[in-house]
């Protein structure tokens, strides 16, 4: 079959490597039909996170059952399919409490596992033409519809996309009706969590980003675009909202409700843009949070950078700034994605016609393109925000 592989430090290639198949009774081989990039496989692509080369990339997977071992009892060949990032038992005590993402069985190593990503057990990717599922009973789940439709956009964002941007919206930030919201990052994540926080009736929402064609979809997905390079984004959202007139009483209360971390590790350095600075976002959200508020990090703090770049440094130990904090009384909570807690809901809104995530989806492509467009999404050029391939 053919995959996309990481082969050295930016580069991947389109390479036939054995046949993915059925290994145990409760595997599925799934056929893909739409598979995305999304920005951790940069932090691979970039060399910071130790791949191998000849590792096949892609945790972000839609497609159709071929064929289930002789446990499986949920899904059958010709069942439409969407596959969680995060592969897990089921049956575990982390499973069992919901917390997918910390499967005890899924990585010899440690908890939790993942398709496709170094250091997260040893499971092929799903940028590929097919995709063995384990336990896949637990981790393939029913989608309508056939491949190609109007969802088959919106149906590939339940892998990974959607999900942690609902999450890092609903559980690491909380957000609620009502609540002033300020999302830094409008890459995939980024877009989507502010699109959740909508969709969960927050009053304003504003994207911090510094991208032209992302803060356009900001502005199109209804949040309030906020270009960090025109001046300290927390201080154009503060003047924001001060213009649109304070709520009598609220005068104090000039910043956000619930601030969303999207960008992670490669934060760039404002007083400096051809630095990094790891620890900018976590600084501008104690900055601009309120007093009881919170902060959600989605963005991806690795315990070491294989491969720094300049005002980085191979351990992300960050000096954050946790007396502002402590004296505001806030919330900080970080966490990878229980995948498997939203799937199911995010999916059902999508058919009831209450989300439609597929409009971030910028760039559609075959596996054969996937060098092209990874070189275009690591540069943040031709409008690269989220790329889908079509395996078949």
């Amino acid at each position: 079959m053919r995959a996309v592989v990481y082969a050295d430090v930016r580069t991947v290639a389109v390479r036939e490597v054995p046949d993915a198949t059925v290994e145990a009774p409760t595997d599925a081989l799934v056929r893909i039909t739409s598979t995305a990039l999304c920005g951790t496989d940069l932090h691979m692509y970039d060399g910071r996170t130790g791949a191998d080369p000849g590792l096949v990339l892609g945790h972000e997977p839609l497609g159709v059952v071929q064929e289930v071992g002789s446990a499986v009892q949920t899904v059958r060949p010709g069942t439409r399919v969407v596959i969680p990032t995060h592969l897990f038992c089921g049956t575990c005590v982390m499973c069992a409490r919901g917390l997918s993402a910390a499967c005890l069985r899924a990585r010899a190593e440690g908890p939790g596992a993942a398709y496709g990503y170094a250091g997260m057990g040893p499971y092929r990717g799903a940028q590929a033409e097919l995709l063995r599922v384990p336990w896949a009973d637990a981790n393939c789940v029913p989608v309508p519809g056939e491949p190609g439709d109007a969802y088959e956009d919106d149906f590939v964002l339940l892998a990974d996309a959607f999900v942690t941007g609902w999450h890092a919206a609903a559980t690491l930030a909380g957000v609620e009706a009502g609540d002033t919201v300020a999302v830094f990052g409008a890459g995939a994540v980024g877009l989507l969590g502010a699109y959740s926080a909508l969709l969960r009736g927050a009053r304003v929402v504003y994207c911090v980003d510094g991208v032209d064609a992302r803060l356009d979809k900001a502005g199109e997905i209804g949040a309030v675009p906020i270009d960090f390079r025109l001046g300290d984004p927390v201080e154009q959202i503060r003047a924001d909202r001060a213009r649109a007139g304070l709520p009598l009483g609220e005068e104090k209360l000039g910043g956000i409700d619930r601030v969303i971390d999207a960008v992670g590790f490669q934060a760039r350095d404002r007083e400096r843009p051809d630095q990094e600075r790891p620890d900018q976002v976590i600084a501008d959200a104690a900055r601009l949070v309120n007093p009881a508020g919170s902060i959600g990090v989605a963005g991806v703090y690795p315990d070491k950078d294989l491969h720094p770049r300049p005002g980085a440094s191979a351990r992300e130990e960050l000096v954050a700034p946790w007396g502002t904090l402590f004296s505001k009384g806030v919330a900080v909570r970080f966490g990878r994605t229980h995948d498997r807690r939203y799937t199911v809901l995010l999916r059902d809104l999508v058919v009831a016609g209450r989300a439609r995530p597929g409009i971030i989806v910028t760039h559609h492509g075959t596996l054969a393109d996937a060098p092209e467009l990874y070189r275009g999404f690591d540069r943040r050029e031709n409008g690269v925000i989220k790329a889908v391939l079509r395996p078949s």
